[in-house]
């Protein structure tokens, strides 16, 4: 079962890449970004934590301390966070005691085969310990902007209209075209 705004975060106890024990008490008075995810270095999974190196500086101003979450072990994650100069902790949940706390174990679908995997959930966490925010529809290239306008993915920039030949023109072309091509076809008897 996942967690709802309000409800008061697990306290989990886990390592990050090091292998150093990180509890979520540790951030008493800090807001956390506690985001969830299937697996590292994989093309959704980078682009969101890119999203959030890119974006870092912006989001440790606004006050939150970044973690993030999969069920890799340390040495995956020494490895992503360093191809990907991460500047924030991974945390190894290889036995997925957290992932059952926050309901991030989940059935998924793939190609009509069933399995257990990692959903894509970012938890807000506040000062007290709370969940003050859940993003469940990660927008993976925007991730960080989420976060800092409240879970709301940017909007997208419409992509411009094509610009279509009036009607008179394309006939124009085609006519001349023809001729071309008649021409052409004339010359060679």
């Amino acid at each position: 079962m996942a967690l709802t705004v309000g409800s008061t975060a697990p306290n989990f106890t886990t390592k990050d890449q090091d292998g150093k024990t990180v509890r979520l008490s540790d951030f008493k008075g800090k807001k956390i970004v506690l985001y969830f995810y299937p697996k590292d270095m994989t093309p959704g999974c980078t682009a969101e934590a890119c999203s959030l190196r890119d974006n870092y500086n912006a989001l440790i101003k606004a006050g939150y301390e970044v973690l993030g979450i999969s069920s890799d072990d340390e040495k995956m994650h020494r490895k992503f966070i360093e191809k990907e100069k991460l500047p924030f902790r991974l945390l190894a949940d290889t036995d997925k005691t957290v992932h059952h706390q926050f309901g991030t174990w989940v059935e998924k679908s793939m190609y009509g085969r069933k399995y257990m995997g990692t959903a894509r959930v970012t938890y807000i966490i506040d000062e007290n310990g709370k969940i003050a925010e859940v993003i469940e529809k990660v927008d993976t290239k925007n991730h960080a902007q989420q976060i800092l306008s409240g879970g709301v993915a940017p909007a997208k920039p419409s992509k411009p209209a094509k610009k279509v030949a009036p009607k008179n023109v394309a006939k124009k072309a085609v006519k001349k075209a023809v001729k071309k091509v008649t021409k052409k076809s004339g010359k060679k008897k």
